[in-house]
């Protein structure tokens, strides 16, 4: 059986729909169970949270566990704790991890990554069968970009020129549902790392000028000065932390840390990883409506 965390996030929502279409016993881990109403799957989730888990009993049941857990100050710490749960419940089950390219990279100064990699080395440290997903940054973080897209017809990022090969977060669930579903790693082996990228390594003017094609509307980009980016998304009401997390992450993106590319999608999942092109037509509605939400970074 399978636990699922962070079953409603970008990653944990599309994996449970490939976990149903593959007809696997999955459960999702949800903080409270109205959040499970409309997951997809049999509809049997688990309440628990990350600094509350499941007791040994419960945890005992799953034999392939989902960890996935949002970017915060305490990820490490919370995440941490839940392993620390998993090896208490003496079963051993096989831990599917997602991490984020160049979190084994030492220097890489990122603080997403640096609290996976704290994460990573206390995984591997357990004794629990492990593997790693390590995805580019997900096309769906151009999402916030939408609003000035509309209104401005302009794509705002500190990036500079520097490359990324942004992956589709329905290819890093279909990957997590492949190893779910396969046979697990030994414990105590090397543990395997799958750097998960789209099909094409992009600059952020490449993106703008895609954003144009698609949707027959010229679109520009405009490089942020960081401090008005730090401005922007203190603004947004981002915690301090993640704004300086952001930031980072763009300068490693600058840096040309980003613009890897690999053919792990294809080798995990059997199919080519989804372009850019292909995903904005799938999001065509998000670019094309006015959001309800408040205010938002425009990146």
């Amino acid at each position: 059986m399978i636990l699922v965390t962070g079953a409603t996030g970008r990653v944990g929502y599309p994996l449970l729909e490939a976990l149903a279409d593959a007809r696997a016993d999955a459960t999702a881990m949800v903080r409270v169970e109205a959040k499970g109403l409309d997951l997809p799957g049999p509809g049997e989730n688990l309440v628990a949270t990350f600094d509350d888990p499941p007791a040994a009993d419960q945890l005992q049941a799953f034999d392939r566990v989902f960890l996935l857990s949002p970017s915060s100050e305490t990820q490490a710490e919370l995440e941490i704790d839940f392993i620390n749960a998993l090896v208490a419940a003496g079963h051993g089950p096989h831990v599917v991890k997602v991490a984020a390219n160049g979190f084994t990279d030492p220097g890489c100064d990122v603080r997403f990554m640096r609290s996976h990699l704290e994460i990573a080395r206390h995984l591997d440290a357990s004794g629990l069968p492990v593997s790693y997903l390590a995805p580019s940054p997900y096309m769906e973080t151009l999402l916030p970009a939408a609003q000035a897209i509309r209104s401005e017809a302009t794509l705002y990022a500190p990036a500079g020129h520097g490359k990324v090969g942004f992956v589709a977060a329905a290819d890093v669930a279909d990957a997590a549902a492949r190893l779910l579903t396969s046979p697990a790693p030994e414990a105590g082996g090397d543990p395997q790392v799958f750097t998960l990228t789209g099909p094409e390594s992009l600059t952020y003017p490449n993106v703008a000028s895609r954003i144009s094609e698609v949707f027959a509307r010229q679109v520009r980009y405009s490089n942020l000065p960081e401090e008005q980016a730090r401005e922007e998304l203190l603004g947004s009401g981002l915690a301090p932390w993640d704004v300086e997390g952001t930031l980072e992450l763009f300068a490693w993106i600058r840096a040309g840390g980003a613009g890897q590319l690999t053919s792990h999608v294809r080798e995990v999942t059997g199919h080519a990883p989804r372009g850019l092109t292909d995903w904005l037509e799938g999001s065509r509605a998000a670019f094309l409506e006015p959001l309800l939400d408040g205010p938002a970074p425009t990146y």
